[in-house]
């Protein structure tokens, strides 16, 4: 073999062996940092609330997942079908959030369930929106709980990078106690390094006069699975929600299922292409008959990211819309009105849900 040939045969084995240290040493770091949140964790309670409850007494709960503010009528998504990963520039973030923000001190709603918060993320560019929509909204107590984090998402071009991120639950009523209760996470290593890990939030209001407690459940079930790990969770939750209803106590469950309930007309907003993302569906019949499955098909509670809703024809039928946001109640709730508000998902690709209900 002549020098030269052994030189560059040199050279490319470096360079390959320098490569594969590098993958190595990468996912060693990511190992090392994996975030493995407990079974039950405690979480801090913030802020300060001055509203008690009692039997009898009325109050609306809204849930709404923020988009982590980079999300709104003019982006789309790669997991969509889209092609970016940071659709928003930084101002946008900002404008985002504090449209959120501002809605929520305009709905004078008791209980606000948040999904998809970011704390310190690069498609966010480091803000803690946690922090901005608490200081904008007075009278509320705020519970946070994780459930994406990690050092480094390596995908696609360019690479989504670091994630913090998770569910916030902001209640006008004073909170006893807040726990994190982690979920089955379907994927396995090492693609469980870069992936979330899901959550129940459950916040306790105690009922004046009374040994009940209002349970109230945040939740952002799984997307992106094959359908194994919504099946885990959503019989997870059924087994809460059960136990907590069996024991007289006042129960609601809301947020982003991903799924949409069997009772539920969802007929106003069809699969427009096979292509396009699926969601599942939670049949309510498996569930007891103490508790009820609500979600208000007037208008849709999610949009598709494949393509921004800006500039494209918006119609059910060229468009596609979901309706996989809403609440499971407990039957010692009456509910006195639900409405999903068609705010065009001017600033976030979901509309906020809002609940009255009333303490039997």
């Amino acid at each position: 073999m002549g020098k030269k040939k052994f030189l560059w045969l040199k050279i490319v084995l470096g360079v390959v062996i320098a490569l594969v240290a590098v993958v190595v040493v990468f996912f060693g770091v990511l190992t090392v940092t994996e975030y493995k949140p407990e079974a039950t964790e405690q979480l801090e309670i913030a802020g300060k609330a001055s509203k008690e409850l009692e039997d009898g007494d009325s109050f609306t709960i809204m849930t709404w997942n923020t988009g982590y503010g980079g999300l709104d009528e003019k982006a789309d998504f790669f997991m969509d079908g889209g092609e970016n990963v940071q659709s928003s520039d930084e101002e946008t973030v900002k404008a985002n959030v504090k449209a959120v923000t501002d809605f929520i001190g305009e709905s004078e709603a008791d209980v606000v369930f948040l999904q998809e918060v970011d704390t310190d993320s690069k498609r966010s560019y480091g803000l803690n929106q946690l922090d901005m929509i608490a200081e904008q909204t007075d009278g509320f107590q705020n519970t946070f709980a994780l459930n994406y984090k990690t050092l480094y998402v390596p995908y696609p071009m360019p690479p989504i990078g670091k994630v913090e991120c998770g569910i916030a639950t902001l209640s006008a009523f004073e909170v006893s106690d807040a726990q994190r209760v982690s979920l089955p996470c379907p994927f396995k290593y090492p693609v469980r390094l870069a992936n979330l890990k899901r959550c129940l939030m459950v916040n306790r209001v105690p009922v004046k006069g009374s040994d009940k407690e209002l349970v109230l459940v945040n939740l952002h079930l799984e997307a992106y699975d094959s359908g194994e790990g919504k099946i885990a969770q959503t019989n997870q939750l059924r087994e809460l929600l059960e136990s907590e209803a069996a024991k007289g106590n006042y129960v609601i469950a809301g947020g982003d299922f991903n799924q949409t309930f069997s009772n539920c007309d969802t007929s106003a907003y069809p699969l427009v292409s096979e292509k396009m993302w699926k969601p599942g569906v939670i049949d309510a019949s498996e569930f007891s008959d103490s508790l009820q499955f609500v979600m208000d098909n007037t208008s849709p509670s999610c949009r598709s990211l494949d393509k921004p809703l800006y500039g494209n024809d918006a119609s059910p039928s060229k468009f596609q819309y979901y309706m996989i946001d809403g609440f499971i109640v407990s039957d010692n709730l009456h509910i006195d009105s639900l409405e999903t508000k068609d705010l065009k998902f001017k600033n976030t690709d979901h509309n906020p849900v809002m609940m009255k209900v009333t303490l039997k």
